[in-house]
């Protein structure tokens, strides 16, 4: 169980499209003293570093956030707007020299906000409202520049007060959600006593030394040193891998551990990164789904693992690519590089070289719009397949760009094209990893195969791990688990504790016992999931103690740290402080239906059965159509004695869902517990149909007919139950306790 943190969604901007000011005036008005006192700042670096600095300058790094300007500012907010999204009728303007949105807000009344800060340029700017406790805001009513358009980043979701992904809530919290990535050396102080924010940083906005360590020590030298031949002691380039890393700090779907991360350090010291597994967030073949941003998926490609880094392609000042259209690509592709095949784009993509279906990008880089406005490219340089798109519903670069054309179309064509080709082991692999989601055990032995076998990155042998503990149970599956505990790539040894956890209490204690002496690996985020899935005996005082229960501090200001520090107690055997948590989280997110029936199960713990029976009730009415929640419902209404209202539960449980073989077998029970016996039997008899092989269905008809004194019928149920599973003892049993025949 892990919590990923989504951080701020990343804007691109383009100064040079905005609609008064040339890019030099605006950067002029906008740079950069926001260096804290005593600090290195930006413009420290401008009179070394000219080139590097105009390239910054004008760079979406350089503007991720600012102050608000009356002069830049101004064409968004005069003249006055007012537009409708959903149910909401909001306006924008200027009043007493403030830039406002007036909107649905934290009184869940409509009033006047002051804009006061704003993050990104184009296409999407947000805007920042403060709030009390040191919180920031993010507005989810947007502006688009290039457009001249407001627009909802939640399109037609139509989100209220109380939602906690509504703009007052804790999903658009700038100092949980966005602080980090949009500006450096962020300390986001939570306080979690007073839950309250005491947030710093360095310098507003992504500056030099966001990317660039030691800048204090570097410019003491510099200065002491202007005009001298030797080498800066300062100055020690970083591994490639790590450079890549200082990217992924921001552009991934991650959860923080630290809230420390500084260039020099390594990602995984300070994050465990969220990769494709059991989730909707990524398509079987690694595209992106969900937000998922680059990092992840640029690990999963071939690229990453022949040693393209992000600064192969982008350029580290200007975040832009380094040359246009195919030439970046053909940097590499034309021989010039052992690892990368030559290329004839033209032969290769059969495209015209004047037909964008003859860009590199366009069919390795999809781009997916997310915020109703921002393009972004995939990044996991994947092959289009549209096979896998009939078999799986992978989308494809085909028929993405060929909207009017079939699947069986593109089929024909890359078969035409490519031929054998075509079937090569990525698409082995997604079929492997969409049959895993599908919870199929075929997919077993070719994840195993994977993970164990060596011919995968690191990426996706952790991405077997990562799925293979729906069969922990198998001595095979257990057997490459462990083996993957002395793997070399942090990813890996994190996700095979996450999937040994299930049985890490299990008798033997063989799990326990390979997993203690991952609390001492070099590197944090293994440490940390070792800590976590050790919790229930943890020494807390203990290095890897006192990580985990830092990072659950550190994520302590959302529901689902709450959640996780309620977890933390309740396996330690500490109910009580586990209810505290959850209840804060609840009132944080009072839609999350995993709070809510956590809350359910402690509360039934402690013996508050109507509290737990409220809790349960609760989430029915608000996903009403849920068979999962209505069964639990029902459950809970038996426990409590409340047969009426079980019975009638449960009846709506297999009205939702004809099949569902444990709400007949529940109905049965309740419909007997009510007295109700001939009606019972019936349902009992649905569950038989659906689940022949269940010994216990017939033995439940059986004590149902003895207690009815039909002894003749409950001897034939239980034999029946016998013939399914011979030693099955219940009915065994029933059969002794049963009058004998008369002669």
């Amino acid at each position: 169980m892990s919590l990923v943190i989504v951080q701020s969604l990343q804007h691109t901007p383009c100064l040079s499209r905005h609609p008064l000011l040339s890019v030099v005036a605006l950067f002029t008005s906008l740079v950069v003293t926001q260096a804290l006192s005593g600090q290195i700042g930006s413009r420290d670096c401008e009179g070394c570093h000219k080139d590097e600095y105009r390239l910054w300058a004008t760079s979406h790094h350089s503007l991720a956030e600012r102050d608000i300007s009356a002069q830049i500012d101004r064409p968004s907010f005069d003249p006055a707007r007012t537009f409708k999204f959903g149910s909401q009728t909001n306006v924008t303007q200027i009043r007493d020299g403030q830039c406002q949105i007036v909107t649905l807000g934290f009184k869940s009344n409509v009033e006047a906000y002051a804009a006061e800060r704003v993050i990104g340029v184009e296409p999407v700017q947000q805007f920042l409202t403060a709030a009390p406790g040191g919180r920031w805001q993010t507005q989810e009513i947007s502006y688009d520049p290039k457009a001249n358009q407001w627009f909802d980043v939640y399109g037609d979701e139509d989100r209220h007060p109380g939602e906690w992904g509504y703009w007052t809530g804790r999903g658009m919290n700038w100092n949980s959600m966005c602080a980090e990535c949009h500006n450096t050396r962020l300390r986001k102080n939570y306080d979690e006593a007073t839950e309250s924010y005491h947030t710093t940083m360095d310098e507003m906005a992504v500056s030099c030394d966001a990317c660039h360590a030691g800048m204090e020590e570097h410019v003491t030298w510099q200065t002491a040193h202007r005009g001298s031949k030797a080498k800066d002691p300062t100055l020690s380039p970083p591994p490639p891998a790590r450079v890549t890393g200082y990217c992924g700090s921001c552009h991934a779907r991650r959860e923080n551990i630290t809230g420390t991360f500084a260039p020099g350090d390594s990602f995984f010291d300070h994050y465990q990164l969220q990769i494709p597994g059991d989730s909707e967030d990524w398509y079987a073949d690694g595209q992106v789904h969900s937000e998922d941003y680059e990092f992840a998926s640029f690990m999963g490609s071939k690229m990453h693992e022949r040693g393209v880094t992000c600064l192969d392609c982008h350029n580290p000042h200007s975040a832009k690519v380094l040359l246009p259209g195919n030439d970046l690509c053909m940097r590499c592709h034309i021989g010039a590089f052992t690892n990368a095949p030559i290329i004839n784009p033209v032969e290769h993509s059969h495209h015209l070289a004047t037909n964008d279906g003859n860009l590199c990008v366009g069919c390795h880089m999809p781009v997916t719009v997310y915020m109703q406005r921002h393009a972004r490219h995939d990044h996991g340089l994947t092959i289009p397949d549209p096979q896998l798109t009939k078999e799986l519903n992978i989308p494809n670069a085909c028929t993405r760009c060929h909207a009017d054309k079939s699947v069986e179309w593109a089929i024909t064509s890359t078969d035409q094209w490519y031929g054998q080709k075509m079937n090569r082991p990525t698409r082995d692999r997604a079929r492997w990893i969409a049959a895993a989601q599908r919870g199929d055990k075929r997919s077993q032995s070719p994840l195993v195969g994977m993970l164990v076998g060596g011919a995968q990155s690191p990426f996706w042998r952790a991405v077997a791990a990562n799925l293979l503990w729906q069969w922990i149970d198998d001595q095979g599956v257990k057997a490459a688990l462990l083996r993957s505990l002395q793997d070399d790539h942090p990813l890996v040894r994190e996700q095979a504790i996450k999937s040994l956890e299930s049985q890490v209490n299990d008798v033997s204690g063989q799990i326990a016992t390979a997993l203690k002496p991952m609390l001492n690996d070099p590197v944090r985020n293994v440490r940390v999931a070792a800590a976590w899935a050790l919790r229930s005996s943890l020494a807390t005082n203990s290095t890897a103690g006192k990580e985990l229960n830092g990072m659950l501090d550190f994520n302590a200001d959302q529901p689902a740290g709450q959640y996780h520090k309620a977890m933390f107690n309740l396996d330690r055997g500490e109910p009580e402080k586990a209810l505290t948590h959850l209840r804060t989280a609840e009132t944080w997110d009072p839609f999350s239906p995993p709070i809510r029936l956590e809350t359910a199960d402690v509360l039934s713990q402690l013996g508050k059965t109507n509290e737990a029976l409220h809790e349960i009730q609760t989430l029915c009415q608000q996903q009403p159509n849920s068979t999962d929640f209505q069964f639990k419902l029902g459950l809970a209404l038996a426990q409590a004695r409340q047969l009426e209202g079980a019975v009638g539960t449960f009846k709506r449980v297999v009205q939702l869902d004809a099949e569902h073989i444990q709400g007949w077998y529940n109905l049965g029970l309740a419909l007997s517990a009510s007295g109700q016996i001939d009606e019972s039997l019936v349902a009992l008899d649905h569950a038989s149909a659906l689940a022949p092989q269940d010994p216990q269905i017939p033995y439940a008809r059986a004590n149902i007919l003895l207690r009815s004194k039909r002894y003749e019928e409950a001897r034939e149920a239980a034999n029946q139950s016998l013939s399914i599973q011979p030693n099955f003892r219940p009915a065994q049993r029933l059969l002794q306790s049963l009058p004998k025949k008369s002669p």
